[in-house]
């Protein structure tokens, strides 16, 4: 595992774990093996390091869930969830803790959400055959939901949240 990997894989874990505030250069270093040299050689700052783990969490999560219909999302939720434990989602947890003070966090929640809004947005325009905003919100809640819901309900709350959405896309195709 090369340098930048080892740096950005360990932060990932901290800031997911720890959160943004309680992750300190300090902490990432002794959680690295690294000396603080190598660390600070590697990464700017601690708001740029986020920004990099942010992005790379992104690219990986749309990577792992397909959007071609919702049993694919719903199904590929429920495996990042199992597969990087239900913690909810990392971009808004860590906008939440900063309170929108932190730029680079706040750049990187607008394009994953740009992004998953996008994708949803193609989801239901392929599913319905016509562009619905309203669907499009309506699947983003229980996505959203589902993901926060998880964390205390378990994974069992996507299931519920797949039904509806298919309960809601059969709705808006035979109304």
């Amino acid at each position: 595992m090369d340098i930048d990997t080892r740096i950005n894989d360990t932060a990932e874990n901290l800031f997911d774990t720890n959160g943004f505030n309680a992750t300190g250069m300090s902490r990432l270093i002794q959680a690295t093996g690294l000396s603080s040299r190598t660390v600070y050689k590697h990464v700017a700052s601690k708001n740029a390091l986020v920004a990099r783990v942010l992005a790379k969490r992104q690219a990986r999560f749309f990577t792992a869930l397909c959007f071609d219909d919702i049993e694919a999302l719903f199904a590929g939720l429920a495996d990042w969830t199992v597969r990087e434990g239900a913690r909810g989602c990392l971009f808004f947890r860590l906008q939440a803790e900063t309170g929108g003070q932190v730029e680079a966090i706040e750049a990187a929640v607008a394009a994953y959400h740009a992004e998953l809004h996008g994708r949803i947005t193609a989801l239901v325009t392929a599913a319905l055959g016509r562009a619905d905003t309203h669907a499009t919100d309506q699947i983003l809640a229980l996505f959203e939901g589902a993901t926060t819901a998880a964390t205390y309900r378990g994974t069992s709350v996507i299931e519920a949240a797949r039904a509806c959405a298919h309960r809601l896309l059969d709705l808006e195709t035979n109304p």
